[in-house]
């Protein structure tokens, strides 16, 4: 019984020590959690900073005006060549329709006036005349060749055009949407495709320009060829009458010299 008394006592002395607590001051631990303390809340406000400019960012036009202005309404449609109902089957429909779709079927060649060249007269001319006729057929060739191929460019363009214009009104209507849980992937795509618009574009461009340098290589060529027939026709007046060419020089050369006394 004493025993168990005794068990007892100090069982209630040490609960009751239990209790007293040690106070421990470190200066240099307050320190670092007060650092710490600071700096986190310094990232915590950057991060809030940088999470609401990253909204404003992302917020799209369409959330403070409307995008439809952007957009250009009744825009103009490839206009199609309209044949009579007399031309139907026609030469001039033949051509219409290379305007329209592209010259495969030849359509320039049947409305163009054709050169009656006889091989056995041409091959009884003299060697001079024949090559300045040689020379003539083939400015014809060639305008023949550029017209035809600038009549089929024109027309696969202005065919292509209608389909590309479906595309732009279809790029349009995806541009002006003014919804706003679109990502920004979905504005990439609509960027992707405006630049492949503007690429083909460009192409349909680069052909147009490059008819029209052939355009021009075509009349310069038959300009040239008019001038020095003429320059030819002179060179052989002036070396039948020596004294007349002489005396015409002499004559130009006096008025470029001469001067008032």
């Amino acid at each position: 019984m004493r025993r168990i008394l005794v068990i007892a006592i100090g069982i209630v002395v040490l609960s009751g020590t239990g209790h007293a607590q040690i106070v421990v001051h470190d200066s240099s631990v307050t320190i670092r959690n007060a650092i710490t303390a600071a700096l986190r809340e310094y990232l915590l406000e950057e991060q809030m900073a940088q999470h609401s400019q990253l909204r404003r960012m992302a917020q799209r036009l369409s959330f403070f005006t409307s995008l439809t202005k952007y957009s250009a309404p009744d825009a103009p449609r490839w206009r199609r060549h309209p044949g009579g109902e007399h031309e139907t089957g026609t030469v001039s429909s033949l051509l219409q329709s290379a305007l329209d779709f592209g010259d495969q079927e030849g359509g320039y060649l049947d409305v163009v006036q054709g050169v009656r060249a006889d091989t056995g007269v041409l091959a009884a001319l003299p060697g001079s005349a024949r090559a300045v006729i040689d020379r003539q057929l083939a400015t014809i060739d060639l305008a023949d060749a550029v017209n035809v191929s600038t009549v089929h460019d024109s027309g696969r363009l202005r065919y292509a055009g209608r389909a590309e214009l479906s595309a732009i009104n279809a790029l349009d209507a995806d541009v002006t949407d003014g919804s706003l849980e679109q990502s920004a992937t979905a504005v990439l795509d609509k960027i992707s495709g405006a630049e492949l618009i503007a690429a083909r574009q460009r192409q349909a461009r680069s052909a147009l320009l490059v008819a029209l340098v052939e355009q021009l290589a075509v009349e310069t060529k038959r300009e040239r060829d008019t001038y020095t027939s003429a320059l030819n026709m002179q060179l052989m007046q002036w070396a039948k009458n020596t004294g007349e060419a002489a005396e015409s020089f002499r004559t130009g050369d006096a008025l470029q010299t001469w001067r008032q006394p």
